[in-house]
């Protein structure tokens, strides 16, 4: 497997992105970046992101958690931000995305987590607390699903995996920017190109859509039918944030409301915005974080 590393001055003076790096080898010779902010010992908050982000996206969200007394933690996924990328497509499976997100878990050893995740950070987020559950306190998803085949994806989803795969110019800056309802700056954009500084540092941006389970017979469906059956008896707290603009993962929230227990009697919630709700409502979002965490400690 050859192994890309992004050059550290791609990533001098981003738009609101102070944060230091920090990072953790997941397997030999691969290396995750991960936003490491507030208090040590607080209860951590696991934020995951999708594709084709990285933990840029949660950069107005990470201030707002950490000063409320919380340990934000924000990795990059293997393949995104400044973590080390695969050069081929074929080096990235679901499977290895979740022995490398458990890898950095056990590692960093966190307990008693707030899970927040969306889109992709959702498929293996879920699947995460669904396998661990040990680990996880409470979970909030906000545009995202833990999909296994059986139903049907969207005409936006069939579309988007068709031009991720075959077309030759993937401008990651403006994929956001189609997912997300206000106007992103220029170094807003830039930032979200930084990781990327040739096609074969898109690797695992191209290969995201081609491992979302589209059938029973998926590698992965198993797996995550097996997660959804401990979803099933999950009794802990479990709150939707979606947004009014997804075309993506509109109505998941219904669905998963109505299929785990934790999500009964929650303050599940819409906000304003396109796919990237964290682009268009990050107060918001980061208050709902907050207010879970806050009721926890008044029961």
């Amino acid at each position: 497997m050859r192994i890309l590393r992004t050059d550290e001055g791609r990533f001098t003076d981003l738009p609101d992105y102070p944060f230091a790096p920090n990072y953790l080898d997941v397997a030999p010779d691969l290396r995750m970046h991960y936003v490491d902010e507030g208090p040590a010992d607080a209860p951590p908050v696991l934020m995951l992101h999708g594709e084709p982000s990285w933990s840029y996206l949660y950069r107005h969200m990470i201030p707002l958690v950490a000063s409320a007394g919380y340990r934000v933690l924000a990795p990059d996924l293997i393949g995104f931000g400044k973590s080390d990328k695969p050069a081929a497509v074929e080096d990235y499976s679901y499977d290895r995305h979740m022995d490398w997100l458990v890898n950095w878990v056990e590692q960093l050893d966190l307990s008693n987590i707030t899970l927040v995740c969306q889109n992709w950070g959702s498929l293996l987020g879920l699947r995460l607390a669904a396998e661990n559950p040990h680990r996880f306190a409470r979970i909030i998803v906000g545009n995202g699903m833990l999909p296994t085949g059986e139903n049907r994806v969207t005409t936006t989803f069939t579309l988007w995996k068709a031009f991720a795969s075959y077309s030759p110019w993937l401008p990651i800056g403006r994929v956001v920017q189609l997912g997300t309802d206000r106007m992103l700056s220029k170094g807003e954009l830039a930032a979200y190109e930084a990781p990327f500084p040739s096609d074969q540092h898109k690797a695992g941006a191209r290969a995201f859509p081609k491992l979302v389970p589209v059938s029973s017979e998926d590698p992965s469906s198993a797996a995550n039918r097996e997660a959804w059956r401990a979803l099933e008896k999950w009794r802990k707290p479990f709150i939707t944030c979606f947004s009014s603009g997804d075309p993506i993962t509109r109505g998941c929230d219904r669905y998963m409301q109505r299929r785990i227990p934790g999500a009964y009697g929650q303050p599940h919630t819409t906000l304003r915005g396109g796919h990237f709700l964290q682009e268009d409502s990050p107060r918001e979002f980061a208050r709902i974080i907050i207010d879970a965490l806050k009721s926890q400690m008044a029961a």
